[in-house]
C-alpha cells in the first residue's frame, strides 16, 4: 500500500518547516530536561582523596593542595586558581575533570516556547556506550530514551578567546534553530576559563555575567524575540589566572567565587622530583654535577624561584641540542647553560 501527503498535510509540513528546519530526535521539553539535570547533578558527586590523587598521579603536588581541592570539587562550587604562570593550573583543572569518571545523559536538543535549542555537541561531549545497570539510566532496561546521548561528564575549556556573546544562545537563521551557549553545553560537567585576564572582556565583566548562575544555580538566556527564560546551571566553574585576584576583581565578585586556591611554584625538593620524573620519562640520564650547577649557579641568579614547567622545558632543550649535535642524550653543565639561555630573556636584550 502506498502513502502520500494530502494537500492539507503538505501545507502543515511547509508550515512546520517555516518555523524550524530541525531534523532529529524529538526535542526534550525544558522542564523535563531540568528534572534530568537534577537527577545527574554534578553536586551529587563525592570525590574521594584516592580518586583525586589517582587523576593527578602524573603531577607533583603538595599534600596541602589536595586538602583544598578535594572539598571544592566535591561541593561542585566555583573555584578560582591563581598564582604565577607555568605551575600547572591548567593541568590541575584537567585532573579534576578526569577524577569525575561517571556518565550523564545529554539531550540532542531541548525545546522552549516552540523553539528548538541543540545541546549535544560532539566537540564537547564524548559519547559513551550504554550500560544496562547504569544507576542514572532514564529507563531501567537495556535501552534508554533515544532523545538523549550517554556521555562522559562534559568539559568546556576556553581561554583568551572567550567573549560575553559566547555565553548566549546562537541563532541559526537558515535552520531557524538555536545552538546552546557554552555553559549550557557544559551542564553536568566542568567549565574551565583558562588565562582569565587575557580576554578582550575585563575579568570583572565576565564574572558579573555569571553572578546569578553561580549564586542561584540557574542561568537566564534570551531568544531572538527578546523573551528571556531560565535554564539549569549545573556546572563546576573553574577560573584560572596568573594575576592576583585583587587586581582583576572587586570584593563583591570575589565573594561569589566560593573557593580561592593559590597555586605556587614548587619547592626545591619538589622541583627535583619533577626534574627526575621528566628525565626518566624522556630517557635522559641524570648527572649530579649538572644538577648542582643548575641549582647553585643558574637558579641562584633568579633568587631560587622554581616553576613546574621548567624541568620539561630544560630537558626538551637538552634533547634537541643532543639530536642536532648527533650525540647520545646526556646532561652536562654546558648543556644546562645552553638550555637555560632559551628560558629567559635578559632585560638588556629587550628593544623598544
Amino acid at each position: 500500500m502506498g502513502y502520500q501527503l494530502t494537500d492539507a498535510g503538505k501545507a502543515r509540513a511547509l508550515d512546520a518547516l517555516a518555523q524550524s528546519e530541525y531534523f532529529g530526535p524529538m526535542p526534550v521539553p525544558l522542564a523535563v530536561y531540568a528534572e534530568q539535570v537534577q537527577r545527574q547533578s554534578i553536586r551529587n558527586i563525592q570525590i574521594s582523596r584516592d580518586q583525586l590523587t589517582g587523576a593527578m598521579g602524573h603531577l607533583v603536588l603538595p599534600p596541602t593542595l589536595l586538602d583544598q581541592l578535594g572539598p571544592a570539587v566535591s561541593a561542585g562550587r566555583s573555584i578560582l586558581m591563581y598564582g604565577p604562570p607555568g605551575n600547572g593550573k591548567s593541568s590541575i583543572s584537567n585532573g579534576i575533570r578526569d577524577a569525575m569518571g561517571d556518565k550523564i545523559y545529554v539531550p540532542m536538543a531541548i525545546e522552549y516556547a516552540g523553539q528548538v535549542i541543540t545541546v549535544y555537541d560532539p566537540i564537547v561531549h564524548s559519547k559513551a556506550e550504554a550500560e544496562a545497570d547504569d544507576p542514572n539510566s532514564l529507563r531501567r532496561r537495556r535501552t534508554f530514551d533515544s532523545r538523549y546521548v550517554r556521555c562522559e561528564r562534559p568539559t568546556v575549556i576556553t581561554g583568551g578567546e572567550l567573549t560575553l556573546d559566547m555565553l548566549d544562545l546562537v541563532y541559526n537563521p537558515t535552520a531557524r534553530t538555536y545552538q546552546a551557549s557554552l555553559q549550557l553545553k557544559s551542564t553536568g560537567g566542568i567549565f574551565i576559563v583558562d588565562d582569565l585576564g587575557r580576554q578582550v572582556e575585563p575579568p570583572q565583566n565576565l564574572v558579573n555575567r555569571w553572578i546569578v548562575p553561580l549564586e542561584e544555580s540557574k542561568d537566564i538566556l534570551a531568544l531572538q524575540s527578546g523573551e528571556k527564560f531560565e535554564v539549569p546551571f549545573d556546572t563546576l566553574a573553574i577560573f584560572s589566572t596568573n594575576f592576583h585576584p585583587n587586581k582583576i576583581f572587586d570584593q563583591a565578585a570575589l565573594r561569589r567565587i566560593f573557593y580561592k586556591i593559590k597555586i605556587d611554584g614548587p619547592s626545591q625538593a619538589d622541583f627535583l622530583k619533577i626534574f627526575a620524573m621528566v628525565a626518566r620519562k624522556k630517557q635522559i640520564p641524570l648527572d649530579e654535577p649538572s644538577l648542582v650547577h643548575l641549582l647553585k649557579k643558574k637558579y641562584a641568579e633568579i633568587d631560587n624561584i622554581y616553576a613546574n614547567y621548567q624541568p620539561v622545558f630544560l630537558i626538551d632543550q637538552m634533547i634537541s641540542i643532543c639530536e642536532f649535535e648527533g650525540i647520545p642524550y646526556q646532561m652536562t653543565p654546558a648543556l644546562i647553560d645552553r638550555a637555560w639561555a632559551n628560558m629567559f630573556v635578559e632585560e638588556s636584550e629587550i628593544v623598544n
